[in-house]
């Protein structure tokens, strides 16, 4: 799809006078820039009233950046409605659960839902595509910018009748939905789809099983705007189509996005002042580039230095920026992209950095930029290039609104489940694709399974029969406990897993902290595990019965003292192993755990180096090792060896 690695960033000319677009050009071509992404944020410019549109400056704006070589990622322009539009048709807003109407003032101020805003986005649409879908300049197309960031629900009137209609659809009749809901409790049976309504503000908690479908059905909701820009898109251009995601981003379930798009960019702002953020950062890029599978993907945006929303912004030291951006490359990531171009004078963002900074061309962050955009020049080899990966985690977003809902055994993260498990292999050097419910495992030898609460029989079945092909399975805590309807698996917790990694789980046993009702000091609960893998653990623990596995430790404290802790069911003819781990291990017992499935699966490290600092990832025929630490690191491999001096990079 890409001829060359695409650099650049969101380009927002509409807030300089035209003097400033040459010099833009001029810098943008030192700079080594392939692409800018054009009218996110247009609307109100190219539409400043209902009807009249002003397209002469976005088209001589095109027409500069062609001239000069560059190529435009042209944006619909949707993300914020103008406020004209709210002024005559005030029920374009999103209302809360409480009922607070959001207004304007800020962007994203849209309901999913409204009708009204759907038929003038369409229009902005087809306007845009039918004036530029030929344009020489435009080589893709960006649809709305960064959905459900600001508003990912919306409880009108008019997001509850679109709830009762995707229920109808997904339930058939209402005495399947009773069923599913299980409204015998509280007296919530329902005589007509009319009777239901969306998890609104309530005396008390809310139908688990409701809120579970309304999570649903607001990613689904964003999903259709999305949907319907796209084939205004298609029916008039064969350029390819995107829209940028954040990450894990828990309001929208990226899975059934990924299929909607041409290629999958992503929004990456780790804090250059946390030390998680760089591992985060690993685990962000294999997620993008397992929802793309066979298509490609890009960093839409990040930052060059200080981003302006933390309570304190720090900038990237001398070197991260170049850091961060060749692990998207290593990654699997055909592109690098900034929001922004050129930093902004007014409004919200005007202290988040930019490839331009305020300070002009004569800056650190400006000749970071130049040297990047060089360096990337001469990585046009890897574009469409595969990360291998003999190592999947399975990644599901009902689970993770299930596990996280209020009406639970205990307050869990699932995201701290999942990363612990990632974290310890990028830190043993070993490369993961995350896996979807639905994904097939053929090819994986080894593949974790953390906190997936919410399972089908399909799934359960794809992972065991990962296992009796020889691959090495491992499932943690809160896995398997509840089907698609929220309803406690028949035959008990873990269901079909019984047989296959040889437990039962007989009761949850969180270790007990103060009730918060009586202003006791929060806290992370924690103990210690004996035995083989003894370490410390956090938070969880549960009575697990071992039938038929050996047990690798166990429970020091609490109702499962003495009981397993980690099992270990070992594979026919010594082929692999079915692993469970009832509770949340610290970062060195991960490792450890992390070390003997590797041991189990036969799955190698990329690369070995005594220093944690160390990043190692083979894309294609390259081998990138990424040292973010402060002192210079030695790095083996199977044919050879290197010296990576502090903060560098090596491409071998």
């Amino acid at each position: 799809m890409f001829d060359s690695l695409w650099y650049g960033g969101d380009y927002n000319p509409e807030q300089w006078t035209p003097d400033v677009w040459d010099e833009d050009v001029r810098l943008m071509q030192r700079a080594g820039v392939t692409v800018a992404t054009v009218a996110v944020f247009s609307w109100a410019r190219l539409e400043p009233a209902d009807g009249e549109f002003d397209f002469a400056w976005l088209d001589d704006v095109l027409d500069r950046l062609h001239a000069g070589g560059i190529g435009v990622d042209l944006a619909t322009a949707t993300a914020a409605p103008p406020p004209w539009l709210v002024r005559e048709h005030p029920d374009v807003l999103p209302v809360m659960a409480d009922g607070t109407v959001l207004g304007v003032g800020s962007r994203q101020h849209y309901s999913p839902s409204s009708a009204t805003y759907r038929t003038y986005a369409a229009r902005l649409a087809t306007r845009i595509v039918d004036r530029y879908a030929d344009h020489p300049a435009v080589i893709a197309w960006h649809v709305n910018n960064e959905y459900g960031c600001h508003v990912p629900r919306c409880w009108s009137d008019e997001s509850a009748g679109a709830f009762r209609v995707w229920l109808a659809e997904r339930y058939g009749d209402i005495e399947t939905l009773n069923d599913a809901w299980g409204t015998a409790f509280w007296s919530q049976h329902y005589a007509s789809f009319d009777e239901v309504m969306p998890p609104r503000a309530a005396p008390a908690s809310i139908n688990p099983t409701e809120q579970l479908d309304f999570d649903r059905f607001s990613s689904d909701a964003l999903l259709a705007l999305h949907r319907m820009e796209c084939d205004i898109i298609r029916a008039r251009s064969d350029k390819p189509i995107t829209t940028n995601f954040m990450g894990f981003f828990k309001p929208v379930d990226y899975w059934r996005w990924a299929q909607h798009v041409d290629f999958v960019t992503d929004d990456a702002y780790p804090d250059p002042a946390d030390p998680r953020a760089i591992p985060f950062a690993a685990a962000v890029r294999d997620l993008m580039r397992s929802l793309a599978g066979d298509k490609p993907w890009l960093l839409m945006e990040q930052a060059t230095s200080a981003v302006n929303w933390r309570p304190r912004n720090a900038p990237k030291p001398a070197g991260m920026f170049r850091r961060l951006s060749l692990q998207s490359i290593a990654r699997g990531a055909d592109g690098i992209m900034q929001f922004q171009w050129r930093q902004s004078v007014r409004g919200s963002e005007k202290f988040h950095s930019a490839m331009v900074p305020h300070a002009g061309e004569d800056t650190r962050i400006y000749r970071e930029v130049c040297a990047l955009g060089e360096e990337l020049a001469g990585l046009t080899s890897v574009i469409g290039s595969r990360v291998p990966a003999s190592t999947a985690i399975l990644f599901d977003w009902d689970s993770w609104w299930a596990v996280e809902q209020t009406d639970t055994p205990a307050r869990v993260s699932y995201l701290q489940s999942v990363l612990a498990w990632h974290g310890a292999l990028y830190r043993a050097g070993v490369t993961v694709d995350f896996a979807s419910k639905d994904s097939s495992l053929d090819g994986y030898d080894l593949v974790i399974v953390p906190t997936m609460q919410v399972v089908t029989p399909e799934v359960q079945q794809r992972v065991a029969a990962a296992r009796e092909r020889g691959a090495t399975v491992l499932v943690t805590y809160q896995s398997a406990i509840l089907d698609e309807g929220l309803g406690v698996l028949p035959g008990g917790y873990l269901g079909s897993w019984q047989e296959l990694l040889g437990v039962r789980v007989e009761e949850f046993a969180p270790y007990a902290q103060p009730d918060q009702f009586f202003d006791a000091p929060a806290g992370a609960p924690s103990s210690t595990l004996a035995g083989e893998l003894a370490g410390e653990i956090e938070g969880w623990s549960e009575v697990v019965h071992a039938d038929a596995a050996e047990v690798l430790a166990t429970f020091t404290e609490g109702l499962a003292a003495d009981g397993p802790a980690i099992t270990r069911r070992a594979g026919s003819e010594g082929a692999g192993a079915a692993w469970y781990v009832a509770t949340q291990p610290s970062e060195a017992l991960a490792d450890a755990v992390v070390a003997r499935l590797l041991a189990d699966s036969g799955v190698a490290p990329v690369a070995r180096s005594a220093s944690a600092d160390v990043e190692t990832v083979r894309r294609g025929d390259r081998l990138f090792l990424i040292n973010h630490g402060a002192t210079a690191a030695e790095v083996e491999w199977d044919g050879g060896s290197a010296t990576v001096e502090a903060g560098d990079v090596t491409i071998i």
